[in-house]
């Protein structure tokens, strides 16, 4: 059977400064022009992902939001769409306001994804719009939250210091610990700025691929997966190969099958050259 590998992109794949490095952009673009199967498992969009992987060939959709969306590459268009419940979404945006803290929601309105945002409260959430203003991206617009939680709610983004948004994950994962999926981590091109992330128990990465896996024929024991944070934890415990870079956290190490170089050393792309079956065709 053929072997498939999903990577993670930031800290993983990407460089520190969330690209692609010429080197591995050559070298993914000519495997995938083979016959390599791979594709992407982040928590960023897929908006995003076709900005910094805009010329690679990926044929496989592309696990975005951690799970909340498989999609198509080229298109954008969602495949699958884990959305928070009607209910818990209202509940939790509500949680999010009684701890004084305004969310990024994002969303699918029925025809095209959306970023919401009502106000900009902190140095960490002026991040994120301006570097979605920066890569104009059509999702960004502002709104009055609460009127946008009609639509299909994927993500609720609560960007603020670590102190800050301790308490409400403590409330929210003893609340909802088996309706929603709850990630908290500090922004690498932020410093000091935490993220905490809530989308529905059905958006992981671990779920996805079980879909895509099944969707496309292929079996566990020819996946491979590559990662460097906890949100990458629940795919190397579905994987056989579980691949870690050196950069990686901690708790994701303990996981993994094999510790390879840093993300600043292209080494995913490394790894890969050096499994695939025809690296004789590649320069040494």
């Amino acid at each position: 059977m053929p072997e498939i590998y999903i990577s993670d992109l930031d800290g993983t794949l990407l460089q520190n400064n969330a690209t692609l490095s010429d080197f591995a952009a050559e070298n993914l673009t000519r495997l995938l022009n083979g016959d390599l199967n791979f594709t992407i498992a982040t928590a960023r969009s897929v908006v995003s992902v076709q900005q910094i992987l805009k010329y690679l060939p990926l044929k496989l959709p592309v696990i975005e939001f951690n799970g909340a969306f498989i999609s198509d590459f080229e298109t954008g268009r969602h495949l699958i769409i884990n959305d928070i419940s009607g209910d818990i979404k209202e509940e939790i945006f509500e949680h999010i306001l009684q701890y004084n803290l305004t969310p990024f929601i994002s969303s699918f309105n029925g025809t095209e994804d959306c970023l919401y945002y009502e106000k900009v409260e902190n140095e960490g959430m002026e991040w994120y719009v301006n570097s979605r203003t920066g890569a104009n991206d059509k999702r960004l617009r502002k709104a009055i939250l609460r009127k946008t939680l009609v639509e299909n709610v994927v993500c609720f983004t609560v960007v603020d210091k670590l102190d800050n948004l301790l308490e409400l994950r403590n409330l929210l994962h003893e609340k909802y610990t088996k309706q929603v999926e709850i990630h908290i981590m500090e922004n690498q091109y932020s410093p000091g700025w935490y993220w905490l992330t809530i989308h529905d128990r059905k958006a992981t990465k671990d779920q996805a691929i079980g879909l895509l896996l099944k969707q496309y024929g292929f079996r566990l024991n020819d996946l491979t997966v590559f990662g460097d944070n906890a949100n990458d934890i629940k795919m190397f415990k579905l994987a056989r190969h579980k691949i870690a870079v050196s950069n990686a956290k901690p708790e994701l190490k303990k996981y993994a099958t094999r510790i390879i170089g840093t993300n600043e050393e292209d080494s995913v792309v490394k790894y890969i050259m050096g499994k695939y079956k025809d690296i004789r065709s590649f320069p040494r």
